[in-house]
């Protein structure tokens, strides 16, 4: 599975440490999140989503939008 999560983390000047931080994993928990190592799990995911004001479909790489889809009320 391709993720987008490294790239993004990197062009908003983040240590994978912050990231792991702010997942409450280890650093090399999210390391091999990167790497594709290991799954990330959804609710990570959705954290990711949120703090970088995009989509999960983006950092999944489904698709090449950044901006986060609209909420339904």
């Amino acid at each position: 599975m391709y993720l987008r999560i490294r790239e993004i983390r990197e062009d908003h000047d983040y240590t994978q440490a912050e990231i792991a931080k702010l997942l409450n994993c280890t650093q090399q928990t999210y390391s091999r999140y990167e790497t594709g190592e290991i799954t990330i799990d959804i609710h990570s995911l959705i954290i990711l989503a949120n703090f970088y004001h995009t989509s999960v479909d983006y950092l999944l790489g489904l698709t090449d939008q950044f901006k986060p889809y609209r909420k339904k009320a």
